[in-house]
């Protein structure tokens, strides 16, 4: 990941880790130490290579032995990585190193849980936008890491034509086409919040067509209609975003849309609870 480097810096930085005083008050700067790192919770590692990092950047020679990769299920209790270096390095860098891996394993934890209970063969799970800003490249990394898939990583990546864009625009359908000769190889999504919007995104032939907080039995009655309207050569992709959770994921995978994207497993997941202990040589 091309920011990784940026921002182990900026975080060791803001925790002024090179001027850790009490550790420079207490701890001799030759002394060694050996680390564990530990599973308090099970869920899905993510960030490992960062947490290495990090110490890395702050001791060039510490060694490491990990005993996980990112993606893999971790158990509570379970000893995921052993690191021995410089004491000051692993008390200094404890925090920062943790703090990534802590919040990247919790958003592959809940992505996986989504993915688990949405499990029907045809249905992704996706994120969304709503990221820490300057964290979105970890933190759809962490995502892919649980299972999920990525929607648009920034504003260029694809079309997104949302209800205030609706509000402000005149013939929907003009619009779609200049887009098209213009952006050719862009993947065109429209988001619709009730039928009308639905007829205006398919006569627009809209690739994606996003139902966005709507009850149950209004998103059925949507996606009645667009696959009804669904041609030889047109057959857009349908996706559910709002309102979603663990306890419903279920039963709208069940209605057979391709996507459902879900912005709390970005923007909300708890940290998963792992721990580093370490014992002095």
């Amino acid at each position: 990941m091309k920011n990784t480097k940026i921002l182990i810096e900026l975080a060791l930085k803001e925790d002024s880790v090179f001027n850790d005083i009490t550790t420079k008050s207490l701890i001799p700067g030759d002394k060694k130490a050996k680390a564990v790192l530990i599973a308090n919770q099970t869920g899905i590692l993510c960030g490992i290579d960062i947490f290495i990092e990090v110490f890395k950047t702050i001791d060039k020679k510490c060694r490491v032995r990990s005993k996980k990769n990112d993606g893999s299920k971790i158990k509570k209790g379970e000893h995921i990585l052993e690191l021995e270096g410089s004491a000051y390095a692993i008390l200094a860098g404890e925090r920062t190193a943790l703090n990534f891996l802590q919040h990247m394993s919790g958003i592959a934890t809940i992505t996986n849980k989504f993915v688990i209970a949405a499990k029907n063969g045809k249905t992704k799970i996706y994120d969304t936008r709503k990221t820490i800003p300057g964290y979105r490249e970890l933190a759809k990394y962490a995502v892919r890491c649980g299972g999920g898939a990525n929607h648009r990583i920034g504003l260029s990546d694809m079309v997104l034509i949302k209800d205030n864009h609706l509000f402000l625009t005149k013939d929907l359908t003009e619009k779609v086409s200049n887009l098209r000769k213009k952006y050719k190889k862009t993947p065109i999504e429209i988001e619709c919040e009730n039928i009308n919007q639905v007829r205006q995104a398919l006569d627009a032939k809209a690739d994606m067509i996003m139902l966005d907080n709507t009850t149950m039995s209004n998103t059925k009655k949507m996606i009645s209609l667009i696959r009804k309207s669904s041609v030889k050569g047109y057959k857009p992709e349908i996706e559910i975003s709002g309102g979603v959770n663990l306890k419903n994921v279920k039963k709208f995978a069940g209605l057979g849309i391709e996507r459902i994207s879900i912005g709390m497993i970005t923007h909300s997941a708890p940290a998963l609870d792992i721990t580093l202990e370490t014992s002095i040589n």
